[in-house]
């Protein structure tokens, strides 16, 4: 009778315990994925002693019905914790936690480990689209280098990257963005990211002031500030960055002048020409990160400012991470000739060269005209997620949301009553990832506002979620 009671205390603690798996069904990425995350859920409950040893676990049958997910799941979880020896079947009895099991109690409460990634929540920024297409030629052009590997496979190569992808590489930009270079002057990165600092360490020094836009991209103040630079904002409007506002002395400034992040602005071209001037005269670098131009929805891609000048000073940097997929870790630099040589042998020193079997298939999807058709491919994908996510947030009056017709996000405006930084608890609670505008300030008074992301998403995943956050501002 005492064993009764016991089971039936442990099957009422697992329903108290157990997270209502329901409300992740919109974000888990497959039903399978479930298993592992109801097995090392039970588990830690048997570890912590909340399960105590003997206990009798609920009918897999009832179990899965209260978490809203297939019998199956449930069923291989419990194999895999009988397996393990944490749990123990009794024919005509059902499944029971083992008579002897380790107990970890810990002495104070710590954040308990996540073994797997999670997926991110929808609206959250820097997740590319996942193109099937693209990924199954990507794979075809790998298995191909893979099976004939060329000698470029096995000994270090060119700092710079591979001349086939430098070529291929440049003769895009040339066409696309009306980028003034060569194959020579292109050096490849792992991303955006490691340009931003090859440009740091090889153009500037410790203490040097630079210009970023206020409010800007995180990373790239992260990248100027973790090098020893002192930073200015340079305010933005609505015809983007204003150099005219510069700080005496600056030796760089970093701009992101055809789709201002994260405000969305486009620099004006008598800005643009202001910019190169102060360049020109001053003897300062511009650091142009053109970070998502591809995705432009109202004709085509905006002209790089690099191409408008004539003086050398505009150093151009890019990345395939938001276009095809972050873990290609494949970006490019275009560098111009006093600052090459620093720039190639700092890439040498400290990373010797990008990873040749990835350039081949690049270089391939490139020239054979793949990535052109994953470039119309993923525009029309952008487009339908953007104006998923308008049209959930619209449904909310609380909230002034502007329609980008270029780029992967949008900002919202909000009521004055509501912080941005609360606005975005909220959001997280309704399944929408967001980012505070009030965290990208610089030096001026920081703006209210929320950044939402909208590429890799469903249209219709990111309505919902978007929708329920609407929904959860009815108050304000």
């Amino acid at each position: 009778m005492a064993l009764d009671r016991k089971s039936t205390n442990s099957e009422q603690k697992i329903r108290t315990i157990l997270p209502d798996w329901s409300s992740l069904v919109p974000v888990l990425p497959a039903a399978g994925r479930r298993t592992p995350a109801l097995y090392r859920e039970l588990r830690r409950l048997i570890e912590a002693g909340d399960i105590p040893p003997g206990s009798k676990l609920p009918p897999t049958r009832d179990l899965a019905q209260r978490l809203k997910t297939s019998r199956g799941s449930v069923v291989a979880a419990f194999e895999t914790l009988i397996a393990e020896g944490f749990a123990v079947a009794r024919t005509g009895a059902g499944t029971f936690v083992a008579d002897r099991v380790p107990t970890m109690r810990p002495t104070e409460p710590v954040e308990r480990e996540k073994s797997a990634p999670t997926m991110p929540l929808p609206g959250t920024l820097g997740v590319a689209m996942a193109d099937a297409r693209t990924l199954k030629q990507f794979r075809t052009l790998l298995a191909r280098h893979l099976a004939r590997p060329g000698p470029e496979h096995f000994h270090y190569g060119d700092p710079r990257g591979g001349e086939a992808l430098r070529q291929a590489v440049a003769a895009y930009l040339r066409q696309a963005r009306g980028v003034r270079c060569a194959a020579r002057s292109i050096v490849i990165t792992t991303g955006t990211q490691q340009g931003i600092d090859l440009v740091i360490r090889s153009a500037l020094a410790p203490g040097d002031q630079v210009m970023i836009e206020d409010p800007c991209y995180p990373s790239a103040r992260a990248a100027f500030s973790g090098n020893g630079l002192a930073l200015c904002g340079l305010a933005v409007d609505g015809e983007g960055a204003d150099i005219a506002l510069a700080a005496p002395g600056a030796r760089a400034v970093y701009v992101t002048p055809s789709h201002q992040f994260p405000l969305g602005v486009t620099m004006s071209m008598r800005r643009r020409l202001a910019l190169i001037d102060w360049a020109r005269e001053t003897g300062g670098w511009i650091i142009e990160d053109d970070y998502d131009s591809e995705f432009r929805f109202a004709g085509p891609p905006l002209a790089a400012m690099q191409g408008m000048d004539d003086s050398g000073r505009v150093i151009y940097l890019g990345t395939f991470s938001k276009v095809l997929f972050p873990g290609l870790r494949l970006g490019y630099a275009v560098i111009p000739d006093p600052l090459l040589d620093a720039v190639v042998a700092l890439r040498g020193r400290s990373d010797r060269s990008p990873p040749t079997l990835a350039e081949a298939a690049l270089t391939d999807l490139i020239r054979e005209g793949h990535f052109a058709a994953h470039l119309r491919r993923a525009r029309r994908q952008a487009q339908a997620a953007r104006d998923a996510l308008v049209a959930g947030l619209s449904t909310a009056g609380a909230l002034s949301v502007g329609v980008p017709d270029q780029g992967l996000h949008l900002v919202a405006g909000l009521p004055a009553a509501l912080a941005d930084t609360d606005a975005v608890e909220i959001a997280a609670r309704a399944g929408l990832g967001v980012r505070a505008l009030s965290a990208m300030a610089v030096t001026n008074p920081p703006r209210q506002g929320l950044v939402i992301g909208f590429s890799g998403f469903a249209p219709e995943i990111l309505k919902a979620a978007a929708s329920r956050f609407a929904a959860a501002l009815s108050g304000f």
